[in-house]
């Protein structure tokens, strides 16, 4: 199903674009701007304050694959996939309140840094590489894959050309920038993407209900698909292999939501670059509370869909279909929302890539360079791997009816080995550089039997048991050796938790609300 933007919607989008570019350069502007440190550039200075981690956060987290890959998901199964959503923001404040200090004591620029302190360079190079690979392979292309898609089945753009177009609109406002470019520009557009997002789902209740209101809507459309607002699936639901009953309260999902959020470098980067640990654990609260609101934003629209647009051919067409329902003006800047999001992820993750490689991969090598040597490496990592990642999008992607799905089945491979390495590395001290190897090769070994042998065991049940087997492992190997020297970076006895009263209560408001949505829709 394609459409295409009327003249005024167009102009909405070109004069967002314009203004989002001229904003970004403005704020990349500085005295130092020709002599830029590692710091300024992929750190911001160590200068962001709490409204903008937290938007940034969230910018960075809701992209093509969230936006148009849940809400296709919500399309095909429901409010259950809703889960990665509301159970994130408690993930979230666990991170702010325990993992987040250890890493700001240490003062490191990437999770690989983290894991050479804590082990040695051969841990830190695997991992670098691991993530590498990820971002580039799976993240990137996933995020450029779907957003071409979006724009062809809005603008009736091929889809080609309109991940060209995100790649270049990317490079052209976060590479000078760097990640403070990135994270104030992140603001508006989550503004725009909340807006957007509420929006299209107040116009299809309105729809469904046939101008009878919102609640009417809503209760037309729990009555008309009862399954699909169903948050633990039996396990004759067709589903259930992608979300298995009770395991997304207490199984895999645990992993992959402390893994993504507490170690994953595009996403914790932005807390690295706090003022103060303080302002920090702020944005992971003010992030945590912007959570609870997405799956209005990007589920609900999918499962209207299922009566509105009951035809479409994959269910990742769902959220660019619901767009034809937008009045004209307002589809153009609910169109730049999309947009929004998509760039803010691009910009993200590539500045994450360029800051792995030139850190971890770059540096140690050629160690003897100025800083702003290695700014412009970093410059020419970032537009190198959205070249990559346009050659390869197409091929890798292209095939998958739920990208979503496809996201969390391949990161799901390493995601266990990964929070077993951080978990026993920051919180028990004999944890040794071997087990931690053992931990990455375990991680991918398991899962791939698990795969081959047990095809009917469902991801999230597999990764919960890799994790514990990767514990054991990890456990045992460390057993066998010495102590460590190097852990110093897990003595938590002068490690400043910052965490304040208003912190506390952040989580506590977060664990009430999601105990009563879960109550309503069990």
């Amino acid at each position: 199903m394609n459409y295409s933007l009327d003249p005024i919607d167009l102009g909405v989008f070109i004069v967002y674009a314009a203004g989002l570019l001229a904003l970004a350069l403005w704020i990349s502007r500085d005295e130092k701007s020709h002599d830029r440190t590692t710091q300024d550039y992929f750190l911001a200075s160590k200068s962001l304050p709490w409204w903008a981690i937290g938007a940034s956060l969230i910018a960075a987290n809701i992209s093509a694959e969230q936006i148009i890959g849940m809400s296709g998901s919500g399309f095909a199964l429901g409010l259950g996939i809703a889960s990665y959503e509301w159970m994130a923001a408690i993930t979230l404040i666990l991170v702010g309140k325990y993992l987040l200090p250890i890493f700001l004591k240490n003062g490191i620029y990437t999770m690989p840094q983290y894991l050479e302190q804590r082990f040695d360079s051969r841990v830190k190079t695997t991992l670098a590489l691991f993530w590498l690979g990820v971002f580039i392979f799976v993240n990137l292309t996933s995020v450029l894959w779907l957003g071409g898609l979006a724009i062809q089945s809005v603008a009736g753009i091929d889809w080609m050309y309109g991940m060209i177009f995100l790649a270049v609109f990317s490079v052209a406002y976060s590479t000078y920038g760097g990640l403070k470019a990135v994270a104030y520009t992140d603001i508006i557009q989550v503004v725009l993407l909340v807006f957007g997002g509420f929006f299209l789902s107040y116009l299809a209740l309105q729809q469904i209900s046939g101008g009878a209101g919102v609640l009417k809507g809503f209760n037309i459309l729990t009555e008309k698909v009862p399954g699909h607002f169903d948050m633990i699936l039996s396990p004759d639901n067709s589903e259930y292999m992608n979300l298995p009953g009770i395991s997304v309260l207490v199984g895999g999902l645990w992993v992959m939501n402390v893994g993504y959020w507490g170690f994953n470098q595009y996403i914790i980067q932005r807390a690295l670059a706090a003022k103060s640990i303080q302002e920090a654990q702020k944005g992971i609260a003010f992030a945590a509370y912007l959570k609870l609101l997405m799956p209005i934003i990007v589920v609900l629209p999918g499962i209207a869909a299922v009566i509105l647009f009951p035809d479409i051919e994959k269910p990742d067409q769902a959220y660019p279909s619901m767009m034809s329902l937008m009045p004209v003006g307002i589809k153009g800047l609910v169109f730049a929302a999309l947009v929004a999001a998509i760039v803010s992820s691009l910009a993200s993750m590539t500045n994450s890539i360029s800051t792995i490689f030139t850190m971890d991969i770059y540096r140690p090598v050629r160690h003897d360079k100025d800083e702003n040597h290695y700014v412009n490496i970093g410059r020419l990592a970032t537009v190198t791997s959205l070249v990559v990642a346009v050659c390869v999008a197409q091929p890798l992607i292209g095939q998958s009816e739920q990208a979503f799905q496809y996201i969390q089945e391949f990161t799901g491979l390493f995601s266990p080995g990964i929070t077993v390495i951080f978990l026993m590395g920051m919180f028990w001290k004999r944890t040794t550089s071997t087990g931690a190897l053992a931990a990455a090769i375990g991680s991918a070994a398991f899962s791939v039997l698990f795969a081959f042998f047990l095809p009917e065991l469902p991801f999230m049940d597999r990764i919960g048991i890799v994790f514990l087997m990767c514990l054991a492992l990890t456990y045992f190997v460390s057993l066998r050796e010495s102590a460590p020297k190097n852990d110093s970076s897990v003595d938590l006895s002068d490690v400043n938790f910052g965490t304040t009263t208003g912190f506390n209560i952040a989580g506590i408001g977060c664990v009430l609300i999601l105990i009563g949505l879960y109550v309503t829709w069990w």
